[in-house]
């Protein structure tokens, strides 16, 4: 067992902070960029607002959505490696919306069509769309629009570093800001006023097109909630180390005197991988967070609860334990583990947002410790039907009889296959262990089966991927941890968009009950 030198103030006790969570409830994982669109990506446009629609009408509680951060070519395109903790991703922005607002004329969006495509073809996509979004920046008067200027005030933490940020990595070609002239690098005043002064319209541009995302994505929030819609987002624990983030709170981070990393975030070898996970991110320096009383930390849950009515905290286990890794280590294997303030940590987040409406993460190496925290907070773990049936150890969590009723639920996740790449990949003993599950189950298909034994289960909340309610191949699969190429490119093309089985769905939410009361009185 890991030691921590963390303890709370009082004896655990299970806390409800998010008592909505008590609901049984069901929803639909789906990342906003893989709806379909004639733009290459999906966004926030119409087919974003058909999707609420059609969750509301099947019945649905919960949309559960990937990160929306930036994400950029030389990370694979993942949203937990952004530039930006804070900023929305450019190529979600709907630009039809912009011809609505006066800033863009129908034809501009002429050479922003992609070609459909069940994936996203992120170099062509990626230069259309953005070019069409400078188009409108061009006829947006900064000057007139007061909402921007509040915008502006209201995110001034994070939005000048960020603006800032992402036009010297433009100049510089580079996102790796340590290899930047070191005055840019040590955000010396005298460099960064003369970089403000000589290229303020591209620092504005960045700002404006934030301030685009940030007003679309809260109106289709604000849609989806008046559906009855809870919006459940998604906080990577790290943050990349080209990342605005970092450069303006290098002393945050475990940095040497050249601003590089002394130590990167990992995962210590296991019975998956023999070298373990190297994921290469910087470890925060948890003595200066604490001086500052995790202000930091305030601020990006602040951000991330005004965005969303839930979240999910990514790998939880590092907000008790991380393994760190020293940097240039080629494997995981020579890292160490290191405590977290975890208490002190909570306690300050939840005195500033007592609501705290989060859930966690808490798959792979979970020790007494990360129960002891999540017992104390009263936070909810996660189930994975994928995992359950790989052996008889009766003590699995993931096997539905062992679901706790303050839990959620999955087929998989955005890191596991299909469900029909799984049931084709999976060994006959494990289709031995499924099948005596699935008795009772007599569903059209041996998927839906399986989703209906995520539907039964004791666990409040269930979530189903858009990708297993289409009965999608292994091709589908959105992410594969254990690569760095061809993932976050999955999509839906209309058609299979206009597939889903929404009555299908909408018939076994009232056989498990798990239409929520919001959507029942409508």
């Amino acid at each position: 067992m890991l030691a921590t030198d963390t303890s709370p103030t009082e004896m655990p006790t299970q806390r409800n902070l998010q008592p909505f969570l008590n609901e049984r409830a069901s929803g639909v994982l789906l990342h906003v960029a893989s709806l379909p669109s004639v733009y290459g990506v999906g966004d926030l446009g119409a087919a974003a607002y058909t999707l609420a629609d059609c969750l509301h009408l099947a019945g649905q509680r919960y949309w559960q959505i990937l990160p929306l951060n930036p994400s950029n070519p030389t990370s694979g395109e993942s949203p937990y490696f952004s530039s930006s903790a804070f900023a929305g991703n450019p190529l979600l922005i709907d630009l039809e919306a912009l011809v609505d607002w006066g800033y863009l004329s129908p034809q501009d969006l002429e050479s922003a069509i992609v070609e459909e495509a069940d994936s996203i073809d992120f170099a062509v996509t990626r230069p259309r769309k953005l070019n069409t979004l400078y188009k409108a920046v061009a006829n947006f008067d900064a000057q007139k629009d007061t909402e921007f200027a509040n915008f502006c005030r209201d995110q001034a933490y994070w939005l000048h570093d960020y603006a800032v940020f992402t036009v010297i990595a433009d100049i510089e070609d580079t996102a790796i800001w340590s290899d930047w002239p070191a005055a840019l690098r040590d955000r010396q005043a005298r460099a960064i006023d003369a970089l403000e002064s000589h290229h303020g319209e591209a620092i504005l541009a960045q700002k404006i097109i934030q301030y685009w995302f940030y007003k679309q994505w809260l109106a289709l929030k604000a849609y989806c909630n008046q559906k009855g819609l809870v919006i459940f987002g998604d906080m990577p624990i790290y943050v990349s180390y080209a990342s605005a983030d970092v450069w303006a709170n290098a002393s945050l981070f475990k940095l040497d005197q050249d601003k590089r990393p002394t130590h990167v975030s990992g995962v210590p070898p296991d019975y998956f991988s023999t070298t373990g996970q190297l994921w290469n991110n910087p470890v925060y320096d948890w003595e200066a967070l604490k001086a500052q009383n995790y202000q930091w930390w305030i601020q990006r849950m602040g951000g991330l609860f005004a965005l969303f009515d839930m979240v999910r905290i990514d790998h939880f286990r590092g907000l008790v334990q991380y393994w760190q890794v020293p940097a240039g280590e080629p494997t995981a294997i020579h890292g160490t583990w290191e405590n977290v303030p975890t208490y002190e940590l909570f306690d300050a987040l939840i005195a500033a947002h007592p609501d705290f409406p989060a859930v966690v993460e808490d798959l792979g190496l979970i020790t007494d410790d990360v129960l002891a925290v999540k017992q104390h907070y009263g936070f909810q773990g996660m189930h994975i039907l994928q995992f359950a049936f790989d052996s008889d150890d009766v003590s699995n969590p993931h096997r539905p009889e062992n679901h706790p009723e303050r839990a959620l639920v999955y087929v998989g996740t955005h890191d596991n296959t299909t469900l029909a790449g799984w049931l084709s990949e999976a060994e006959d003993h494990t289709h031995a262990r499924l099948n005596q599950h699935l008795n009772g189950y007599a569903s059209t298909s041996n998927e839906f089966a399986v989703i209906e034994l995520a539907l039964a289960s004791d666990a409040n909340i269930s979530i189903i991927t858009a990708q297993d309610l289409l009965q999608l191949p292994g091709s589908a699969r959105i992410n594969n941890p254990a690569t760095l190429v061809g993932n976050w490119r999955w999509r839906l093309t209309q058609a299979q968009f206009d597939a889903i089985p929404f009555d299908q769905v909408k018939n076994l939410t009232q056989k498990h009950k798990r239409v929520s009361a919001f959507l029942a009185d409508k």
